[in-house]
C-alpha cells in the first residue's frame, strides 16, 4: 500500500468517524483510525528506513575521516619525498632525471611575498572587509525578548523527533 493511499485512507476514515461521532475526543479518535488503517505501519517503516539511513551516513562519516587522514598521511609523505629528492638533485646539481614513466627537473622558482613590517606596508595595499550579520547573537537576543528593526523570528516549524536509545 502506497503512503500516498493510506494518508487519503486515514483522512477519510478519520473524517467519517468524526462525522458520525461529533463528541468523540482526539485521542479514541486517533486510537479507532490507527486500528482501521495501515498508515502508521507505513510510517513507522519510513521512519525506519530513515534510521538505516541515517546510520551508515554516520558510519560513512567515520570511514571518510579515516579515509582523509590516511590521505592526508600519504600526501604529507609524497611531499617529504619530493623535498628528499629535490634537496639531493639541487646538491648533486642534477638539472634533469628521465625514467620511462616520469621526468624531473630542477628550475628555478619564483620569489615568494615576505612581509618584514606590516605598519610600514601603505594601506593601497590593505583590503575593506565587509561587515557581516552576526546571526546568532541577533536570534540569540530576539529569543530574550529585545525588538529589533529589520529582524523578527519566524514562526517555528514542526520537528520530528525520533529518538533510539
Amino acid at each position: 500500500m502506497s503512503l500516498d493511499f493510506a494518508t487519503i485512507h486515514y483522512r477519510t476514515v478519520r473524517d467519517r468517524i468524526r462525522e458520525q461521532d461529533p463528541q468523540i475526543d482526539e485521542q479514541t479518535l486517533a486510537d479507532t483510525v490507527e486500528g482501521l488503517t495501515d498508515l502508521h505501519e507505513i510510517l513507522m517503516a519510513v521512519i525506519r528506513a530513515s534510521l538505516a539511513d541515517q546510520a551508515l551516513a554516520t558510519g560513512l562519516e567515520g570511514r571518510i575521516g579515516e579515509m582523509q587522514a590516511r590521505r592526508d598521511r600519504l600526501e604529507d609523505r609524497a611531499a617529504k619525498l619530493r623535498q628528499i629528492a629535490k634537496e639531493v638533485m639541487v646538491e648533486l646539481d642534477l638539472k634533469k632525471l628521465a625514467a620511462p614513466d616520469f621526468t624531473a627537473s630542477i628550475r628555478p622558482g619564483t620569489p615568494a611575498l615576505m612581509v618584514i613590517d606590516e605598519a610600514a606596508v601603505p594601506s593601497v595595499y590593505w583590503e575593506p572587509r565587509e561587515p557581516r550579520l552576526n546571526r546568532q547573537g541577533l536570534a540569540n537576543d530576539l529569543k530574550q525578548g529585545a525588538e529589533i528593526v529589520g529582524v523578527a523570528l519566524s514562526n517555528p516549524e514542526p520537528v520530528l523527533s525520533v529518538r533510539t536509545k
